[in-house]
């Protein structure tokens, strides 16, 4: 690829992220969540697209960006209202991530004995809440990371933590969720948050974590027609 035709398609590319910033400040205003994170996606995919070559990659890019990000839409805003509700005064930690997803930091006090990946009956009521309505759900994605102190080694630690993400997993699946859009990590000691050399730091370290997201539909995606109102008339009546 030659400096100029590298220039032209970096030239193309700034010219589309300049259309898509125009849009969120001025045309995207009046759309909904969803249709405005699919604009978005759609304009920067086809921004980074666009280098592929030929033209080509813009629409490609486009396309794909059009799957989009993750969104907050109304659903997972009741959501977390619920899971805040259920959880209250339980130390489960409820909260909006960065990139809109919902999560949840369950300690092991009130999630697995030691050494057990058996579901403690103060978790239930909570994965009983979270369940509710991710049958009807189909843009929604669900990732359970299991968590362990530094006590012990990875030979150890990382079967267990994924024995519990997965433990998590199969209790839902059992109260209607979709278990194949439910992905599990066993992250052993790797990622702690607090301090292994003390008891109170090992005891937060012993987690897991629950997240759940919503995916801006693909662009262009058939929505369901809404009926005529009641006594609308359809199309034109018959001049005789």
């Amino acid at each position: 690829m030659t400096h100029t035709s590298l220039n032209r398609k970096l030239l193309s590319g700034a010219t589309v992220l300049a259309v898509t910033a125009s849009l969120v400040l001025t045309g995207c205003a009046g759309m909904s969540p969803t249709a405005r994170n699919t604009a978005i996606g759609a304009g920067a995919g086809a921004a980074a697209g666009g280098l592929i070559g030929d033209g080509k990659g813009a629409a490609i890019g486009a396309g794909l960006g059009a799957l989009g990000g993750y969104i907050w839409s109304q659903h997972m805003e009741n959501k977390k209202r619920e899971m805040e509700r259920v959880t209250a005064g339980t130390g489960v930690q409820v909260e909006q991530t960065a990139d809109n997803q919902l999560r949840l930091n369950i300690p092991n006090d009130i999630s697995f004995d030691t050494n057990s990946a058996v579901i403690k009956p103060h978790l239930q009521p909570i994965l009983d809440q979270f369940a509710q309505g991710l049958g009807s759900q189909p843009n929604t994605e669900v990732l359970i990371v299991g968590h362990t102190d530094s006590t012990g080694n990875d030979a150890i630690n990382d079967p267990l933590s994924l024995r519990r993400a997965n433990s998590a997993r199969d209790y839902l699946a059992a109260r209607g969720a979709n278990s194949s859009l439910i992905r599990t990590e066993g992250r052993g000691s790797r990622q702690p948050i607090a301090d292994n050399g003390s008891e109170a730091g090992r005891a937060k370290n012993r987690r897991i974590e629950i997240f759940l997201a919503e995916r801006a539909p693909a662009q262009g995606a058939q929505q369901p027609m809404q009926p005529p109102a009641m006594n609308q008339p359809i199309g034109q009546p018959i001049q005789r």
